[in-house]
């Protein structure tokens, strides 16, 4: 009995360090968190710096926003609204300023962003078969963006084996259960989760 109870509280204590351990090396990308102590005061700058971020972390969330709104009505079929829904996006993407961000992620987002106001332009004039096909690079834009802006949302990267004659399709989603919007109605539930963002 000695035995067991001691091997359990072994299994135990090494789960525990595992926990601390696997929680510890979870969070060695994060930048450093300043001190907090009373010497750490806030000046104007750093309240106009947070005001900035705030601003533009509203904005590339309101771009992503209007990317599930777009995703949602191909998953629907319905080409008139994703038509208006491209062009909405497309001014959203024009709108961005990527100003708060280094020199080579302005780069980056200069170049995505483009990319991405070109392909939501033609959704927003374009068949439902075409506005899949410009999807599918859109959301290739939107994951390369979120890699840059980051996002308080979770997200799910999905994806459809079947798509572009079986070469394949991801997207991006607010809910981790499958809504094909490259098939619709046709094959609603085709796909699965590729990994969780945030």
């Amino acid at each position: 009995m000695k035995t067991v109870k001691r091997t359990i509280g072994t299994m135990a204590l090494a789960a525990i360090v595992m926990v601390t351990v696997s929680c510890k090396d979870g969070n060695k990308n994060e930048p450093a968190k300043p001190m907090s102590n009373e010497m750490h005061q806030e000046t104007m700058d750093d309240k106009t710096d947070m005001a900035m971020d705030n601003s533009q972390d509203a904005k590339a969330e309101a771009i992503l926003k209007g990317y599930f709104n777009l995703k949602d009505a191909l998953v629907n079929d319905d080409n008139s609204k994703a038509k208006e829904l491209g062009n909405t996006l497309a001014q959203s993407l024009k709108s961005f300023d990527a100003s708060s961000y280094s020199d080579s992620q302005q780069n980056e987002l200069k170049d995505i962003i483009e990319d991405a106001t070109e392909h939501a332009e033609h959704i927003g004039e374009s068949d439902i078969k075409h506005q899949r096909e410009h999807f599918k690079t859109l959301s290739k834009d939107m994951t390369d963006m979120v890699a840059i802006t980051g996002t308080s949302m979770t997200i799910y990267e999905q994806y459809c084996p079947m798509y572009d004659n079986n070469k394949g399709g991801a997207w991006l989603s607010m809910n981790d259960e499958i809504r094909n919007p490259y098939f619709g109605d046709k094959m609603l539930t085709c796909g699965k989760v590729q990994r969780e963002i945030n």
